[in-house]
């Protein structure tokens, strides 16, 4: 049996890297990298010890990928920020919060969430755990 401790990177499938770069580290203060991978340059946002690896929909980055389609995402973002802050923040940078906050089920605890749209429409929640 495999045993997953946790998670590296995810891929996210995007219109416009460039767009995508200046909105994650704007709203949610992710860091921008730069890359080489299999000779090609590649972009990332950062964040704590994971990251997002950004492919753009119209370059074939990898042949393996079947249905590379940017709006698909659904994530689910944890922050010691208080949420009231978060929808402040979000205010602040006139991305219009969805839903929330609301109480949600986490992988290990409950969690008051607001969820909004990055410019790809992929669905991001934003969360703080709750204790119970």
């Amino acid at each position: 049996m495999i045993r997953i401790v946790g998670l590296d990177h995810l891929v996210l499938t995007v219109a416009d890297i460039a767009q995508t770069l200046s909105f994650y580290s704007r709203v949610l203060g992710m860091t921008p990298q730069r890359f080489v991978s299999g000779g090609a340059e590649r972009h990332a946002l950062a964040f704590g010890s994971q990251k997002f690896n950004l492919h753009q929909s119209d370059h074939v980055l990898d042949s393996n990928v079947r249905h590379a389609t940017p709006g698909s995402a659904d994530l689910c973002l944890l922050t010691d920020t208080p949420i009231t802050e978060v929808a402040e923040h979000l205010a602040a940078c006139e991305v219009d919060v969805i839903l929330g906050p609301v109480r949600r089920t986490g992988a290990v605890h409950p969690l008051l969430s607001v969820y909004f749209y990055d410019p790809d429409e992929n669905l991001v929640e934003v969360s703080n755990a709750l204790k119970n």
